[in-house]
C-alpha cells in the first residue's frame, strides 16, 4: 500500500484513458494510469487507421505509443499488468482503489476500462481477425471497396452498419439467425427497402447462421447454416462483419457505480459524471458512446476537463446539467 495520494487515477489505457492522462498531467495534477494488460485496448490490433482528424494513416500501435509518450512526457504514471478489483468512496471525500495486492488512494478517477467485441465463436474468426474479419464497419468499411462481403447480426448497429457497408462493397450478404429482426422499425423498413430496390446490391438470409470462416492467407468463404432446414452452403465472400454487439470491461464495477443490464456505465452525457462523486466515465465503456476512436479520445479529454471543475468546485457534482445540453439523464 502506498502513502502517495494522486490527484486522479484512470483505470484503462487505451485511447480514452490516456488522452485524459495527457490532460491531467499537463495540468501538473498527480496522474496515475492503471492497466491490465498493456496499452492499447482494442485499437493496438488495428493495422491501418484513416478516419482519424488530422492522420491520414497509422497504425493502432503506433498511435498508441505516441499516446503514451506524450502522456508520460508530463509526468502521468503507467502502471501495466495491475488489474483493478474494486474501488471504496472513504468518508474523508477520497476514492480507494483496489489492485491485486495494492490499494491507491486518490482524490478522483476516470473509469476507461473500455469493452470488447462480442465474438462468434466460430473457427476462423481470430485467425482472420485484421485480415478479413472486422468488427466495425463505419472503420472498415472502405478496405472492402469493390468486394463481397457478409455482414451477421440483427440488432439498430447492425442494420445501420450494413447499410454502410452498402455504400463501399460490390454485395453484402446479411445473416440473421431469426425469421425477423430486432432493430428498430424504421430501420427495418430502410435495410428491406435497400434490399428490394432496381439493382439492389444487398441480400438477406434468414434463420441463417455462420459455422466456420475459411480461407488461404485471408478470408475466401463462409460456410452457412440454416437454422430451420440444416441446409449447409459454402459462400464466397473477401470478408466477414460481426455486427453482435459489445461487453464492457466493468465486471468489478458492480455496486460501485451504476450500471445497465448490459454493464455499461450510466453517466450524465455531457460532462460524464457518474453517481458517484468525483467518479467520471470515458470511451467505450460508457451509456450512449459512439464506440469510435476519435470520441473515445474525446471523452478522455472531456473527462480530464471536467475533473477540473470538481476540484474547484466540489458542489458543482450536484448542479442538473442544463437543459439545452442534456441528452437523456443519467
Amino acid at each position: 500500500m502506498s502513502n502517495v495520494v494522486y490527484d486522479v487515477i484512470i483505470i484503462g489505457a487505451g485511447p480514452a484513458g490516456l488522452a485524459a492522462a495527457l490532460y491531467d498531467s499537463r495540468d501538473r495534477l498527480k496522474t496515475l494510469v492503471l492497466e491490465k494488460f498493456m496499452p492499447g485496448g482494442q485499437i493496438i490490433n488495428t493495422d491501418r487507421i484513416e478516419n482519424y482528424p488530422g492522420i491520414e494513416r497509422i497504425d493502432g500501435a503506433g498511435l498508441i505509443q505516441n499516446l503514451q509518450k506524450q502522456a508520460e512526457g508530463f509526468g502521468a504514471e503507467i502502471k501495466t499488468g495491475c488489474e483493478v478489483t474494486g474501488l471504496e468512496k472513504l468518508q474523508d471525500g477520497g476514492i480507494a482503489v483496489y489492485c491485486d495486492k495494492d490499494k491507491f488512494n486518490t482524490r478522483a478517477v476516470i473509469l476507461a476500462p473500455g469493452s470488447v467485441y462480442r465474438n462468434l465463436g466460430v473457427p476462423g474468426e481470430e485467425k482472420f481477425r485484421g485480415s478479413g474479419v472486422s468488427y466495425c464497419g463505419t472503420c472498415d468499411a472502405p478496405f472492402f471497396k469493390g468486394k463481397n462481403v457478409v455482414a451477421v447480426g440483427g440488432g439498430n448497429t447492425a442494420v445501420e452498419e450494413t447499410l454502410h457497408l452498402t455504400k463501399f462493397a460490390d454485395k453484402v450478404t446479411m445473416i440473421h439467425r431469426r425469421d425477423e429482426f430486432r432493430a428498430a422499425k424504421v430501420l427495418v423498413e430502410e435495410l428491406l427497402q435497400k434490399a428490394n430496390g432496381p439493382n439492389s446490391n444487398l441480400i438477406i438470409k434468414y434463420s441463417t447462421v455462420a459455422t466456420a470462416i475459411e480461407g488461404e492467407g485471408k478470408v475466401q468463404s463462409v460456410k452457412f447454416k440454416n437454422v430451420k432446414t440444416g441446409r449447409e452452403e459454402d459462400y464466397p465472400c473477401d470478408g466477414v462483419f460481426m455486427f453482435i454487439g459489445m461487453v464492457p470491461n466493468t465486471g468489478f464495477l458492480k455496486g460501485f457505480v451504476e450500471l445497465t443490464d448490459n454493464g455499461f456505465i450510466k453517466c450524465d452525457g455531457a460532462y460524464l459524471r457518474t453517481k458517484v462523486p468525483g467518479v467520471f466515465v470515458a470511451g467505450d465503456c460508457r451509456v450512449g458512446a459512439a464506440m469510435q476512436l476519435a470520441t473515445a479520445v474525446g471523452d478522455g479529454v472531456v473527462a480530464a476537463m471536467m475533473l477540473k471543475q470538481y476540484f474547484r468546485d466540489p458542489n458543482w457534482w450536484n448542479e442538473p446539467v442544463s437543459d439545452l445540453l442534456q441528452p437523456g439523464g443519467w
